[in-house]
């Protein structure tokens, strides 16, 4: 049996998106959306690791992009959520 980098990377993308993404959307539907960091940048971090909107992308607009791309980015919003916890202080 072959390792499949590939498989993994998918599986990853779609556990970040049901963990990171889910936790968000629960955290906005329980304590509202205001401050901004209750849940969005979870939520855009989840969205931004989800293989379908890669697929979408390729399928629909033409634009190809990577699985590290979408790692990258969907760990910037993440680390960029953290962030601005220094700016909105959860409750």
């Amino acid at each position: 049996m072959r390792f499949n980098v590939s498989l993994l990377g998918w599986m990853a993308g779609w556990a970040w998106t049901f963990v990171a993404g889910g936790s968000g959307l629960w955290l906005l539907l329980t304590a509202g959306p205001w401050p901004p960091t209750n849940g969005w940048f979870a939520l855009v971090s989840g969205l931004a690791a989800c293989p379908l909107v890669a697929w979408s992308l390729k399928k629909y607009a033409g634009i190809r992009v990577s699985g590290w791309l979408q790692f990258a980015v969907a760990v910037l919003v993440f680390v960029t959520g953290h962030a601005a916890l220094t700016i909105w202080p959860h409750r």
